[in-house]
């Protein structure tokens, strides 16, 4: 469903991982938008109690100007 994130549920849990290690995944337009629907669609589940926010690679963000 995303193409810079993945998304994945744990019970109550919802852990969200930034997949963008090849761009360090920096906070991009096209990033940050996917992660705010994301996160949109993790606030309309009342099962979900928790976010975890991560991110594959070595970092776990940097900003592009």
């Amino acid at each position: 469903m995303y193409r810079y994130i993945v998304r994945e549920r744990e019970g109550s849990l919802a852990v969200i991982t930034l997949n963008r290690p090849e761009r360090r995944n920096a906070l991009s337009l096209d990033l940050m938008l996917e992660l705010i629907d994301c996160l949109e669609s993790v606030a309309a589940e009342k099962e979900v109690r928790a976010v975890i926010l991560g991110a594959a690679g070595k970092v776990f963000s940097s900003v592009t100007i």
